[in-house]
């Protein structure tokens, strides 16, 4: 590999740092935070979800997959991610209107010794997303729309800042289906789509990404559900501007694992505990992400 895309890569895991955890730099959304039933939007009511997500990767990957990280290379990325969902008993289009916002909390550290050593670690507040939400319930299927947009409101510019320098329309689209009557078994699929606007660090446009989550899974008991789960991202687009790199190749990523399901009837609360191992990576960093995701029903 030619000494100038090593530098390169190395630049995207440090301009990558405030979305390590969600895979690559030109995305907002955070694979692997959904799991089983992920298309699947609850009931009217209101909810209050606490995601707690960890990312680590001791790899950074080339175009053809390959390790190329500078000695002692190490991420750790953890997230604390409120979620406050709101579904109401009004219907559009037949399904029912609902709404959520999310604030994360962003613990990154970063660290290599060398060649040209580096160490940097940073806590704070990320950026913001809401969306407006349809949901629908006919029959073996559930299906779920969104439209939101992620706000610069995290601090960026710097290899660990919490925040990514600029707005993102989101599109998002998925699909739950029942194999029997009794809802038992479940395989469900999720999309989401971003569209990036100008970054106001350096006034780059970063390409569009698209992330793909799905879940197949079997209800064991009234309260316990196990399956497995997966995600898959990559950029869409070419980015554009001054300092991108947009014939270079797009950073992609593929992870599966395992999920527990459990729901805590006194409590009235679901307990998610799932582990991804990213599987293929190319253009970015490889690694593991752990979700551990509480749903308070109200």
């Amino acid at each position: 590999m030619k000494s100038q895309s090593v530098r390169y890569l190395l630049a995207a895991a440090l301009a990558a740092v405030p979305g390590a955890i969600q895979a690559q730099s030109d995305a907002h959304y955070v694979p692997g935070i959904e799991g089983i039933k992920c298309a699947t939007l609850p009931p009217p009511g209101f909810y209050f979800r606490d995601y707690n997500v960890f990312y680590a990767a001791q790899d950074l990957n080339d175009g053809a997959g390959h390790n190329q990280a500078p000695p002692n290379f190490q991420a750790l990325v953890y997230a604390n991610v409120p979620r406050a969902i709101y579904i109401s008993d009004y219907k559009v289009l037949g399904g029912y209107l609902g709404g959520d916002v999310v604030l994360p909390f962003v613990y990154t550290d970063l660290s290599s010794t060398g060649p040209g050593p580096f160490h940097g670690s940073t806590f704070g507040v990320g950026d913001f997303y809401g969306e407006g939400t349809l949901s629908w319930h006919p029959g073996q299927f559930d299906i779920g729309f969104a439209a939101g947009f992620w706000a610069p409101t995290g601090d960026s510019g710097k290899p660990t800042s919490p925040g990514l320098g600029f707005w993102t329309p989101e599109l998002t689209l998925g699909v739950t289906y029942y194999f029997d009557a009794d809802k038992t078994w479940a395989v469900s699929e999720l999309n989401r789509y971003e569209i990036n606007t100008k970054d106001r660090d350096n006034q780059d446009t970063p390409g569009q990404a698209w992330t793909a989550e799905w879940g197949i899974s079997k209800a064991v008991s009234k309260t316990l559900d196990l399956g497995l789960v997966g995600y898959f991202q990559t950029r869409t687009t070419d980015s554009s501007g001054p300092g991108a790199y947009a014939n270079y190749p797009y950073s992609r990523v593929a992870a599966i694992g395992p999920e527990v399901n459990y729901f805590i009837e006194s409590m009235k609360l679901f307990v998610a505990l799932r582990y991804n191992y990213e599987f293929m990576a190319e253009n970015r960093m490889q690694g593991h992400t752990v979700a551990l995701v509480l749903t308070k029903v109200f």
